[in-house]
Parts: structure tokens; sequence; C-alpha cells
């Protein structure tokens, strides 16, 4: 049986070890404090690798023959290298793989170390949990951002959050800068900023209420969440989405289903299925520590 590290990094970072993928013992937290939402973010890059570090070695403090860490991470990591991360802003640039196993020798643990999409760990850690890793598992994960994940893994892109929803040049709240992006209607940063007087959760609390500007936004919300599965259907094929993120909330599946039925009209096309899943970031803790252990089979 594998024994593999996994850590997930996001508003905050999630540490433990995978055996049999499963975790094994209990899942580590930084920082502690659950309001404390920008404490990696404000790190700069040499200190967040330490302290990733730091985590991943006493996941796996007391135990032999761990053989490798995984890693999740947002944005688009590509042979180990950050090219682009709008929530780490830090570590763009940054030689990710080659820093957390420089950094892992000076703590005595000598292991190949994998990064990949955090989109794309939730995605494995899905296939995982619900037996299905000898199949094509898709997930869209809204939060601060919006991520997609696959799985298995294929090379590419795949920076689903920045699909081309709409074509109105006033769509530009997405933080890359471009326009129409689904990320730029859907995501929690661009939300905020469209509604500065107005939390998230206000506007939504506010659609059920009847306030017009509210109940427009929810259904262009969950047309931008329709339109871009509708893309990925008709580009890869039907088959299983979830949706999770702490912005899974704001799902009304009904409405997405009713959109999402008046763009998919291909009879071959339609035997898709949607479920949500609780955002959970042993889902993504797992999912690295899959990926890492299947980069070390290769």
């Amino acid at each position: 049986m594998a024994k593999i590290v996994g850590v997930a990094v996001s508003e905050r970072l999630s540490a433990g070890l995978v055996v049999d993928h499963k975790l094994a013992g209990e899942l580590r937290r930084f920082p502690e404090r659950e309001d404390d939402k920008y404490a990696l973010v404000e790190m700069p890059t040499e200190e967040l690798v330490r302290t990733l570090c730091e985590q991943a070695v006493q996941a796996a403090a007391g135990t032999e023959g761990v053989s490798a860490v995984g890693v999740s991470l947002p944005g688009l990591i590509k042979n180990g290298v950050v090219e682009e991360s709008p929530n780490l802003p830090q570590l763009k640039g940054a030689r990710i793989e080659t820093l957390l196993e420089t950094q892992l020798r000076n703590h005595d643990l000598e292991v190949p170390v994998t990064v990949v999409n955090d989109a794309d760990a939730t995605a494995a850690g899905l296939a995982s949990a619900h037996g299905r890793l000898d199949s094509t598992i898709r997930v869209w994960t809204l939060g601060w951002g919006i991520g997609y994940g696959r799985y298995p893994f294929m090379p590419g892109v795949w920076e689903g959050g920045h699909t081309v929803v709409t074509i109105d040049e006033k769509e530009s709240y997405c933080g890359c800068g471009g326009r129409g992006h689904m990320e730029g209607i859907m995501g929690h940063r661009a939300m905020r900023l469209r509604f500065l007087d107005m939390e998230p959760e206000e506007v939504f609390e506010a659609a059920k209420t009847g306030v017009a500007k509210c109940v427009e936004f929810k259904r262009l919300w969950h047309k931008a969440l329709a339109a871009a599965t509708a893309s990925s259907i008709h580009m890869a094929g039907p088959g299983r989405f979830f949706f999770t993120g702490f912005n899974v909330r704001f799902l009304d599946m009904g409405m997405l289903r009713d959109y999402l039925q008046q763009m998919v009209k291909m009879s071959s096309l339609q035997n898709y299925a949607l479920e949500i899943v609780e955002d959970d970031p042993l889902l993504r803790v797992i999912g690295g520590a899959i990926t890492a252990e299947q980069a070390v089979g290769r």
C-alpha cells in the first residue's frame, strides 16, 4: 500500500497521510483559525513553501516508507512550474516542485513531489470516493474563482473558469482582465466587484424576495454555469459533472438543469448527470496523493 502525503492549498492549507487512497490519522490545517482567510496570500513565496513543507513533514511524522508528496494548488501548473495563480500571485513563475523537494530534503524527507491544479485534485478525490478511478470525472469548483477539474488528468491548460460565456462588452469582472468569462460572472471576487454595496450571499438572499437586479443576476449566474457545462459536453461528450466549492450554496439545480436542457439538444449528448458535493479539503488532499502516486508509477 502506497503511503503518500497529500497537501491542499486554497484559503487554508490542509495536509494528511494517505494510505490506500484513505486518510490515515488526522487532517492537519493551517492556519488553525477559521476566520484567518488571508494568511497564505500574504506570505512571501519562501515562507509559503516552508510552511507547506513543515505541514507535510508533520503529516508524515512517525511513518516509514512515505514514497511521495502530492500538492494541489489553485492556478495553472505545467511541468512543475506555476505559470499563473491569481489566488496566490506570489507563486507565479515559481518552480514549485523543485522548491518543495529541496525544502523537504532539509527536513530529511527525500521524495518526489507532484503539484497539480486544485480542481484536478478534487476530481481525482471524487473519482476515488465514488469508486470511479476507471471513469472520466469532471468538476466545477465554485469559490473565489472558478475551477474546472478533470480526472483522469490530461495534458492541457484546462482553465475552464475562463470559458467565454457571453459577448457582452460590459462583462469584464474576471480577475485575468478578459471579457465575457464565466469567472467574471460567477467568481466570488467578481460578484463583490459587481455589487459593491452587497455581499454575494446578500445578492442571492435578495433574489429570493424578488429584488429585480438580484433576480436577473441569479439567472445570469446559472446561465453562465450552464453555458460552460454545455460547452464541455459538446467538446468532450456527456458524463458525470460534480459541483463543489464554498459557493455551491447558491446553486439551484432545477434552474441549472432547465438552462442546460435549452443548450444541449442532441439526443446522443443528453445522458449527462449532475451532482452537488460538499466542499471538503479532504477530497483535494486525497486527490493530490492519488496524482502523486500515479506520477511515481509512470
